[in-house]
């Protein structure tokens, strides 16, 4: 049987390993990407069955990829979960009028 597979769209490798250990463990195959870049590379390669992305990544944001993919015939109808420590609402929302299907809030620590 085929494994969900989640693109992890996250610049921090810590933060990306638990969550990639998280997937794995209930049944989800985690594909990690540190940037926007890697990010597109993957999608262009293997469209994953969804999308946990970073709102704020080194380079192209979260928010701009998920207006892009959003925009995108071939990507727009991936579920996109967009992971933030910014805690506003205004955020939330344009997160989801960007496309986001849902925005979680994470906890950072540094």
């Amino acid at each position: 049987m085929r494994k969900p597979r989640v693109l992890v769209v996250e610049d921090e490798a810590a933060i990306a390993e638990l969550i990639a250990v998280n997937l794995r463990h209930n049944g989800f195959q985690p594909v990690w990407a540190a940037d926007g870049d890697a990010a597109q590379a993957e999608i262009d390669a293997v469209l994953p069955d969804v999308i946990l992305l970073d709102w704020m990544l080194p380079g192209t944001s979260g928010v701009h990829l998920a207006k892009k993919w959003r925009s995108d015939a071939r990507s727009k109808t991936i579920p996109l979960l967009m992971l933030t420590a910014r805690g506003e609402e205004a955020d939330r929302v344009i997160g989801l009028e960007l496309g986001a299907d849902e925005i979680g809030r994470a906890s950072c620590r540094k």
